[in-house]
């Protein structure tokens, strides 16, 4: 019913909007997904700007968060995810507001240069903004969730909504399970959806951590024993993440998804790393920016990129020259 009604009732910018959001509760990807596809757009000529809601920011109304040439402000006022992409998109101006068509409107009439087009995080729940292609992202760990909305399942909408996907990605594919070539998993996905209405191009995307990286934009030494603090929403998979480095972990330390560490945190994540005997403290790159120049131990972060298959980017190449 709320979709039908925003379907005379959603506000249109002048510009193309790009859709990257999910049906579950909890991470899938998408942040991740939204940089590779900015970068990628970015390479190919187009002035972008990414639209975020900011979520856990403790500030209203529609802010520029970069202008393409990194963070202009902290993630109390922007929010973590729109902070960490700016510092890793340059070239990419960011916005945030609540209400994404003011947050576009505000881009096209503020920013130094107007953008070519958007990129909308979270967005396919963002009803009352039109977009021109929705892509659906689906974990490959609980590509599903259940299938059922809570208390049952872990899905925010049901499974028929991706019948309005213009296309959809098995995230989190694991790179030695892709090799050169991805699996047919995303065929697999996009077939697997068709009694629920989707009769769309099914992809797939990988997950890549980079090396670890210290404030001082150097590599995480060897040698070093770190201590793993997260507020994301499946802390589990940064910690199998990490046990892949040559790293000693000395113990983790988690918090809920997207917290904001007061000084009563710091003072329990410093006891922490004392009594575990670690000398250095490692976490998520959206923790990073909340957590830069607070601690006294040194800290470091390890940044994920999204990489989806070849065919993803022709696919979205050719929907936007038909866009044009």
């Amino acid at each position: 019913m709320r979709r039908r009604w925003y379907r005379l009732h959603s506000s249109k910018l002048p510009l193309p909007v790009i859709s990257v959001g999910n049906l579950h509760w909890g991470g899938t990807g998408k942040t991740p997904l939204v940089a590779a596809i900015a970068r990628h757009l970015t390479a190919t000529g187009r002035r972008v700007a990414v639209l975020s809601r900011g979520y856990g920011r403790h500030a209203k109304g529609v802010h520029v968060v970069s202008t393409g040439g990194g963070p202009l402000l902290g993630p109390r006022v922007a929010g973590d995810e729109p902070v960490a992409l700016a510092a890793e998109l340059p070239g990419v101006a960011i916005v945030v507001g609540r209400d994404r068509y003011l947050a576009g409107r505000h881009a096209i009439e503020r920013l130094p240069e107007r953008p070519d087009c958007f990129v909308l995080d979270d967005g396919f729940s963002h009803v009352r903004l039109q977009r021109d292609l929705d892509i659906l992202i689906f974990p490959a760990r609980d590509p599903f969730a259940g299938g059922r909305l809570p208390p049952s399942g872990r899905l925010r909408e049901p499974l028929a909504s991706a019948r309005l996907a213009s296309a959809v990605i098995l995230s989190g594919v694991e790179a030695t399970e892709a090799g050169p070539d991805p699996p047919d998993c995303g065929n697999q996905l996009a077939r697997a959806l068709v009694p629920y209405g989707y009769h769309g191009p099914g992809f797939t995307s990988r997950t890549r951590e980079l090396d670890a990286v210290t404030e001082r934009h150097q590599p995480l030494p060897a040698d070093a024993s770190v201590f793993l603090v997260t507020g994301i929403a499946h802390p589990i998979r940064f910690a199998e993440s990490v046990a892949r480095l040559p790293n000693e972990i000395m113990g983790t330390l988690e918090f809920g998804d997207h917290h904001s560490y007061g000084e009563a945190d710091l003072a329990r994540i410093e006891s922490a790393v004392s009594d575990a005997g670690a000398n250095w403290i490692l976490t998520t790159t959206k923790d990073y920016v909340k957590l830069l120049g607070r601690p006294a131990t040194p800290l470091a972060h390890l940044p994920i990129r999204a990489e989806p298959e070849g065919g993803f980017w022709t696919w979205l190449d050719g929907e936007l020259e038909k866009l044009s």
